[in-house]
């Protein structure tokens, strides 16, 4: 079978816990649910950020951002030792830009598969950016995920941004 992530570990769940916070902050000011964190090798995170899409600027994203700020702000032995934690797995634009500027191991609350799985049940238009997991646009990234409870969390902000009432 192809690409498998690795399960989420125990020390990953307080960063996503603060990935979901930000993509609900995003939410809550009007933008798509997404956030992101850099936990550098010590477990320090160095740099966060949520979804600015809203503005118009599709690329927005806080996975580009957090590439876009280690290419400039880390040696390269510091970014292949950094972690990306992110309440949804990598679009293609972001893990592509992850893996040019080499950094470490991606961990997500979501999975694209979630993610896409849900969009096509409440009836959402797809993106114009095909789908793909992390796997796919860089194999040499490893990657964690999805986080079970967080990823119904996740589910749910996604849920409010489309005004679907989710019984799930």
């Amino acid at each position: 079978m192809g690409y498998q992530p690795e399960p989420v570990t125990d020390a990953d769940l307080p960063y996503l816990r603060r990935c979901v916070d930000l993509a609900r902050e995003a939410l809550d000011d009007g933008d798509e649910p997404f956030g992101s964190l850099l936990v550098d090798a010590s477990g320090t995170v160095v740099f966060e950020d949520r979804n600015r899409v809203a503005g118009g600027d599709r690329t927005r994203h806080p996975e580009l951002e957090i590439a876009r700020w280690a290419a400039v702000h880390l040696t390269p032995e510091e970014r292949a030792g950094a972690t990306a934690y992110t309440s949804g797995e990598h679009c293609a634009m972001c893990s592509a830009a992850h893996a040019w500027v080499g950094l470490g191991p991606i961990v997500y609350a979501s999975s694209t598969a979630q993610l896409t799985a849900w969009l096509q049940e409440w009836g959402v238009a797809p993106g114009p950016v095909t789908p793909l997991p992390v796997g796919d646009v860089a194999p040499g990234v490893p990657t964690r995920g999805p986080a079970l409870g967080l990823a119904d969390e996740v589910r749910g902000l996604h849920a409010r941004l489309h005004g679907v009432r989710d019984p799930a």
